[in-house]
């Protein structure tokens, strides 16, 4: 029976014999090669590849460099499409990265990466363990990226929330594990030790000292070459790549006490310090133990919003349901969301009402009434409602993706502190060496007996791992705090400028009110129209405006009217024709040419073929918070100033109801832009705003502030998407970035001083090697306990 291979569909030449077991079947397989490359796709739990591909793989060769081999699945559009952003010609992707020990190793990446022609972006988060990547996808492949990664020791993935947390326990076991032997074999070479010791001055014969000794080397053999093994790979893959990093020190340390011993115990000649080298050894190993979960404590938060997704969607075909892969969900696809289900992807309701709890998302616990044209996102939870929803944005492109890949770019970002640290911990790496180097031959000179182990201790107190904790491990922590509470950070210089912001620049609706606007009263100015046609004109024109006010005219919307020619006018309304009418909404300011007109208070006006048909009045809340939020800006001494599009009547509403600086009303965004740029000569400037239309007075802010979870927030211009849509975040906002500055500088000057102080003592002979670990694994701790305050603030 002639049978084709389960990778490729070529047939499986006669007498080979080759099978990989995936799915709990063997599957035949016509090569080594597809052999390799499905062995890989089982081992990185990816075969549902098999499952939901469309047609069979390209046939792989066993001649492929083994690296690229092991990767080059990766680049099939199918899995792609699950764990990348595509935008224009670029793609993006987060990978976790295996083997990061220290901010070194997350440089030392950064830098290889950058050297390789179509990439556009890539920054390396050494406290998640977690690399973003953003490269040009007609110049590199994914997998020359993941090869290359590999080639410099490191060994990189695309980021799953299941995939992380497997890794993460997968390290946890294998640190254990070495501390367990470790730490039992330490136990028996000090027991050895002390029998030595009482040998001393017992007489003990020749033979059961060399004896001990040899049993002492043999038991120190696997604490050295099995527990101290993640420090050597950390040196040579930096020595490798001609770095120095926090690693060397510590492998030469730990090699040199044990070649020492080892010597001593061969040649019979000297004296031997195996006890003294395992217990060094197994103290380094619990400071890294406790530094890993402090680190894995700070960057769990963002892979757990990953779990939210969903697995499978049902799908509407032709009225006829069907479950699918949700991640094979495309724009336009319908689907059915039951009550207590998980939304698959970011869409529009188009049947149906229910209560969304949107906590992940906003931090908001209460569920979210949501109707037919309100958006839902993916990883959000229904109520007790059906939902039919219109797909908008699937997979990788869903805002729940877009908040992880922005809140890992922010905690990536490193200030400019941090950015001098990394050169200075590079060359302190060398002083270290060279001082280390320059104490043996001084100390050899005066002390032989004592040089060698002072020069360990020069080597070990004195490694510079603390500083390169000091920046990553406070931001990672201050981001995570931040989501909780529906704040998103999503550019990177935030936590750096807020402290310094003087001056804070506030849209009206939308923003200091709720934007939620009914109609009061509607003035008819042409008999010839009813109240409910001009609502209805209005309402048909507004279904294509994202502005606030077009909301209130959802209820109007007939649906056997409908306009054509629509343009949009940016800051004053829209127009269109309806039924060869040409109709136009917007600001009194822009469509009443009598500046002595009684309706230039009105909030909209309609004109049908350029004669007022009618006056709409609306009423807009003010949001509760709003007054708490501006009455502690102004006891702060910071300036408030409301700029907005609306009528004065309006603005001065609201002004007189809150403690403003100033306002201006009537303003394009042009003007809002001009305003802000005037503020520049004087202060650091933030605006805070709804997001839409508001892009170009973004960009002329120090920081720009997005009220709302909207997609289409996400991909303005702001700096920070306030999701939990509350004002009062801007005070924690603040409150976190002037506590995480604090921090920062708190770590640094902790580590710049404690290695200040240590350097001396260690070379003076005044720190053992066992208080020289104890400090360095104290002093990183120390550092990352700190900056855990942050997920308390």
């Amino acid at each position: 029976m002639v049978n084709p291979c389960y990778h490729c569909g070529e047939i499986v030449p006669k007498g080979i014999s080759l099978f990989v077991l995936i799915d709990k079947h063997n599957r035949e397989m016509c090569c080594v090669g597809c052999q390799a490359v499905a062995q890989t796709i089982v081992d990185n739990n990816l075969t549902q590849y098999y499952k939901y591909r469309t047609e069979p793989a390209q046939k792989s060769s066993p001649l492929v460099p083994e690296q690229l081999n092991k990767h080059k699945l990766l680049d099939d559009e199918v899995l792609q499409n699950e764990f990348t952003h595509t935008e224009n010609e670029f793609k993006e992707t987060i990978l976790t990265v295996d083997g990061i020990s220290c901010a070194a190793c997350a440089w030392l990446i950064e830098m290889k990466v950058l050297q390789l022609d179509g990439i556009a972006k890539i920054s390396v988060n050494a406290t998640t363990q977690r690399a973003t990547v953003r490269w040009h996808e007609q110049q590199i492949k994914l997998s020359e990226i993941l090869a290359q990664i590999d080639k410099i020791g490191y060994h990189a993935l695309p980021f799953k929330a299941s995939t992380a947390e497997e890794l993460n326990q997968a390290k946890a076991k294998a640190f254990i594990r070495r501390l367990g032997i470790s730490g039992i074999l330490m136990m028996q070479v000090m027991m050895i030790a002390f029998g030595l010791y009482f040998g001393a001055f017992s007489d003990m014969s020749e033979h059961n000292l060399v004896y001990l000794r040899h049993a002492s080397l043999i038991l120190t053999i696997p604490i050295i070459f099995y527990g101290a093994l993640p420090f050597y790979v950390g040196a040579i893959n930096a020595l490798r790549s001609r770095q120095l990093s926090m690693d060397v020190p510590v492998s030469i340390a730990i090699l040199l006490a044990f070649s020492a011993s080892a010597w001593a115990t061969i040649s019979q000649q000297g004296e031997v310090y195996f006890e003294s080298v395992s217990m060094f050894t197994f103290l380094l190993l619990i400071g890294k133990f406790l530094e890993f979960r402090a680190r894995s404590r700070a960057a769990q938060v963002s892979a757990n919003l990953l779990k939210l997704m969903p697995m499978t969607a049902t799908k509407l075909v032709d009225e006829k349901e069907q479950f699918i892969a949700a991640r094979n969900l495309v724009r336009a696809d319908v689907v059915i969301i039951r009550p207590g289900e998980t939304v698959p992807a970011d869409g529009v309701i188009v049947n149906g009402k229910s209560q969304l709890n949107e906590a992940m998302l906003s931090g908001e616990q209460l569920p979210i009434e949501k109707a037919i044209g309100d958006s839902v996102f993916a990883g959000t939870i229904n109520g007790d409602g059906n939902l039919t929803v219109e797909v908008k944005q699937p997979g990788s492109n869903t805002f729940l993706s877009q908040l992880i890949r922005l809140s890992e770019s922010s905690q990536a970002h490193k200030p400019k502190i941090a950015k001098i640290s990394d050169k200075i911990a590079q060359y302190f790496i060398a002083v270290i060496l060279l001082t280390a180097i320059g104490t043996a031959i001084y100390w050899q000179q005066h002390l032989p007996s004592e040089a060698f182990w002072i020069t360990l201790s020069v080597l070990v107190a004195t490694c510079p791992c603390a500083l390169s904790l000091a920046t990553p491990t406070a931001l990672t922590c201050a981001t995570t705090r931040l989501n909780k509470e529906g704040i998103m950070v999503k550019s990177a210089h935030v936590l750096e400028t807020i402290p310094t912001i003087s001056c804070f620049a506030f849209d009206k609706t939308g923003t200091l009110t709720y934007g939620q606007f009914t109609i009061s009263n509607v003035v008819i100015e042409n008999p010839y129209f009813t109240k409910n046609q001009l609502l209805s004109y209005a309402a048909a024109l507004e279904s294509h405006s994202e502005h606030p006010i077009a909301k209130a005219f959802i209820e109007h919307r007939d649906f056997s009217i409908n306009a054509r020619n629509i343009e949009v006018h940016p800051s004053n309304g829209i127009s269109g024709i309806i039924d060869n009418k040409t109709i136009k909404v917007g600001k009194a300011s822009w469509l009443l040419d009598d500046i002595n007109s009684p309706y230039l208070d009105s909030q909209v006006v309609i004109l049908i073929d350029d004669q007022l048909a009618g006056v709409i009045y609306l009423l807009d809340a003010i949001r509760d918070d709003a007054k708490t939020l501006l009455n502690s800006l102004t006891q702060q001494n910071i300036e408030t100033m409301m700029l907005s599009g609306d009528n004065k009547a309006g603005c001065q509403r609201v002004f007189d109801a809150l403690s403003l600086s100033s306002f201006n009303s009537g303003l394009s965004a042009q003007q809002k832009m001009e305003i802000i740029q005037e503020k520049h000569q004087g202060a650091i400037v933030a605006m805070v705003g709804d997001g839409v239309n508001d892009t170009p007075v973004f960009s002329a802010a120090h920081v720009a502030m997005a009220m709302g979870s909207g997609t289409d927030v996400a991909k303005s211009g702001a700096d920070v998407i306030l999701l939990n849509n509350r004002l009062s975040s801007i005070s924690l906002l603040s409150k976190v970035a002037k506590l995480t500055k604090r921090v920062i500088w708190q770590n640094y000057l902790w580590a710049f001083g404690y290695n200040a102080l240590v350097l001396p003592l260690a070379v003076s002979g005044m720190i053992t090697p066992y208080m020289a670990v104890i400090g360095m694994s104290a002093s990183s701790i120390l550092v990352i306990t700190n900056s855990l305050r942050l997920l308390k603030a």
